[in-house]
């Protein structure tokens, strides 16, 4: 029995290094070259109490070097804590446009109803491109020139990239490169940017889209109440037939801190089982796979003998190696890849508290709002 165990954790970790897009590897990033075109781009920020990273945020976008037209619209979705406010007070002029945002409608997530909003804007109507941004991202001076000269090289219909999460707190180190490398095991992003794939994904804080792939699908009213919303929208543009692309970005980055961990399992509890399409049979099934991929290595490791604990072993530092380009990116130790599995028990641990969240009605709350169920797109 351990031995077959062994040997089943193994040869997965030979596939996931091997054959699994080469979603480890951490690379991807867009060429630092400007657009050479004069595209016009509208920015489109939804944002509900975010008046702690809402001036860098905006302000970031007003100050960037990009030769054609950008506009910004910020959706302020009901804000108590002064945001609408502070955007007003940058030197914005006809550039900027904030729209305090209507009341929720039924069926609506809050961040898709604000969207939703902001590209209902006359001048949405008349751009080449939409950058659906968060109000927690500050960006690189030449971002969007950037994104829009990886779009026009390429022919591309969706730009999308992983910002450089923030990672300074204690909880943050030990958690957060974690989370960056299962999104890519989830989403390798090779395979997301071939057209031969049915897999899509995209990361929320910067998705360059063209204005005509997104009417033809109907801007984001097909997705309405997903709380991980920013694959689905790929999702549907890649189904289209709309071609994708998904990296990392280097100096852009999240202005969003986890002071502790009680916070990101907060934020991994929030969604985590939504990602399960909230199937109990997917929740039986993660909890079987991470316990084959991510506990059986060490536990054989340490506590059985002689095949079991070499290909344990053996498991464990692919691992390990696995992790390192992804420790490298955020400038952690290399020794934290032996407690990936330590890690992964984290994750595992918040999914399963985020499948009893929505047994209990409470869903996936952000921002004093709560979302017992996610109607289907």
């Amino acid at each position: 029995m351990l031995l077959c165990l062994s040997l089943l954790s193994f040869a997965i970790w030979i596939y996931l290094l091997g054959f699994h897009g080469g979603f480890w590897r951490s690379g991807l990033a867009l060429p630092r070259r400007a657009a050479s075109g004069r595209a016009r781009v509208v920015a489109i920020v939804p944002a509900r109490d975010e008046a702690e990273s809402i001036g860098q945020c905006i302000g970031s976008l007003l100050a960037q070097k990009y030769a054609g037209e950008l506009a910004v619209i910020l959706v302020d979705d009901n804000s108590t804590d002064g945001t609408g406010e502070i955007a007003a007070s940058l030197d914005g002029g006809d550039r900027l446009t904030i729209l305090r945002g209507a009341s929720l409608e039924p069926g609506w997530s809050g961040k898709l109803w604000a969207v939703h909003q902001g590209l209902a804007q006359k001048k949405v109507g008349e751009a080449d491109y939409i950058l659906l941004t968060d109000a927690d991202i500050e960006h690189a001076p030449e971002h969007v020139s950037m994104l829009v000269a990886k779009a026009e090289a390429e022919r591309l219909d969706l730009v999308s990239e992983m910002v450089r999460l923030h990672c300074a707190t204690w909880a943050e180190r030990a958690l957060i490169p974690a989370f960056v490398f299962f999104f890519q095991m989830l989403y390798p992003f090779r395979w997301a940017a071939d057209p031969k794939k049915k897999l899509a994904g995209a990361a929320g804080g910067t998705m360059l889209i063209r204005r005509a792939a997104l009417d033809h699908i109907e801007g984001v009213s097909r997705i309405r109440g997903r709380l991980i919303d920013d694959c689905a929208l790929a999702q549907q543009i890649k189904n289209s037939g709309g071609r994708i692309w998904l990296g990392h970005a280097d100096d852009t980055v999240s202005l969003r801190v986890y002071a502790d961990w009680r916070e990101i399992w907060a934020m991994i509890a929030r969604t985590a089982y939504e990602q399960l399409n909230r199937s109990p049979l997917r929740l039986l099934g993660c909890i079987l796979g991470m316990g084959v991929v991510y506990c059986a290595p060490p536990m054989l490791a340490l506590m059985s003998q002689g095949w079991p604990r070499v290909l344990g072993l053996a498991a464990w530092l692919l691992m390990a190696a696995g992790f390192q380009p992804t420790l490298r990116r955020y400038r952690r130790s290399p020794l934290w890849g032996l407690a990936l599995p330590v890690i992964a028990l984290f994750y595992l641990a918040a999914t399963v508290a985020s499948a009893l969240r929505y047994a209990a009605g409470c869903g996936g709350g952000w921002k004093n709002r709560v979302y017992p169920e996610s109607p289907s797109a």
